[in-house]
């Protein structure tokens, strides 16, 4: 960012412009000022150098002019600095890898597949939101602490399938995991979005006494159900085969609205979509910047490099580019 200070000063740049339009206007008009009765001597000496010359020392003088002009209207550059007062949404994304999440019920997708493609465009669609994930199945863990950084989040939500070390679905512990990810955020807004297919079966911790801390920390819950009740097929070496999956959606639903949060359920894909879409207009806050501009002053280097044109134009003149008069 440059600007000038002092601005008017830059009228005077017509003054060597002028010069110079009236310099090449008259050139090679007029009359002789010197007179003399022989200039043979002159013709062998030619015009070609001594024009040269009288361009060169006319091209330093007006170029010192310029220089010295800008420096006199004092030419700042300037760095832009932002300060953000008010935190966005921090979110912590609660997602079951537990077996049931590999059924094919989202044709042609997987449960998993269908709500990472979902997922990844949620993230897409934050600014300003620090986000974390969590993956659960007998057991929960953090895959990705909150942050700032998307793409590290969407490569981690990539190999999050990979993580599960036991099969199970222990969606209190999730919670737990989340509200510790949460506990000590300063941002306005704290919630965790919690997707699974089933019911709470492993872990330490019912998913009711894990929803009243997060009520007690002003942490708002999510819990999205996928998937559809009763029979779901699977595939295995290729081949497929069904199973019997149930969600707990009274348990999810009370753990929702227990938080002030909201319980969905969606049966393919375009439901879950909606769900998200529904949960990031909910979470929206307002981001608040102070803006300040710091300059540093120029005209130094242009005050110097004028005073030593003007040295060179003067050394210049009685040395090298010396004419006849």
């Amino acid at each position: 960012m440059l600007r000038f200070a002092h601005p008017l000063w830059l009228i005077l740049l017509v003054v060597p412009l002028f010069n110079l339009f009236s310099y090449f206007r008259k050139k090679g008009g007029g009359d002789a000022t010197v007179l003399f009765s022989d200039v043979s001597v002159f013709k062998t000496i030619g015009t070609g150098t001594g024009k040269l010359k009288r361009l060169l020392s006319l091209f330093i003088v007006h170029v010192t002019v310029v220089v010295l002009i800008l420096a006199m209207a004092r030419p700042q550059s300037g760095k832009s600095f932002h300060t953000r007062t008010a935190r966005g949404v921090d979110i912590i994304l609660a997602m079951d890898i537990s077996s049931s999440m590999a059924a094919m019920d989202f044709h042609p997708l997987t449960r998993f597949e269908a709500a990472k493609e979902v997922v990844i465009d949620f993230i897409g669609n934050r600014h300003s939101d620090r986000i974390g994930l969590i993956v659960f199945s007998a057991q929960s863990f953090t895959l990705c602490p909150l942050t700032l950084d998307y793409d590290m989040l969407t490569a981690f939500l990539d190999r999050a399938w990979e993580s599960r070390i036991e099969d199970g679905t222990a969606i209190g512990s999730a919670i737990a995991t989340s509200i510790n990810r949460l506990r000590d955020s300063d941002a306005k807004s704290k919630i965790i979005i919690l997707l699974t297919d089933g019911m709470n079966n492993r872990g330490n911790i019912d998913p009711q006494t894990a929803a009243r801390l997060a009520e007690t920390l002003n942490i708002k819950i999510y819990t999205i159900g996928v998937g559809s009740e009763g029979r779901a097929m699977f595939k295995m070496n290729g081949r497929p085969f069904w199973t019997e999956t149930h969600i707990d959606e009274a348990s999810l639903k009370e753990v929702a609205e227990s938080t002030g949060g909201k319980y969905y359920h969606a049966k393919n894909t375009q439901e879950l979509k909606g769900i998200y879409d529904e949960i990031n207009q909910l979470e929206t806050t307002k981001i608040e910047y102070k803006e300040w501009i710091e300059y540093d002053e120029k005209f130094g280097g242009f005050m110097k490099a004028g005073f030593l044109l003007l040295i060179l134009s003067f050394v210049l003149d009685r040395t090298v580019l010396r004419r006849l008069p």
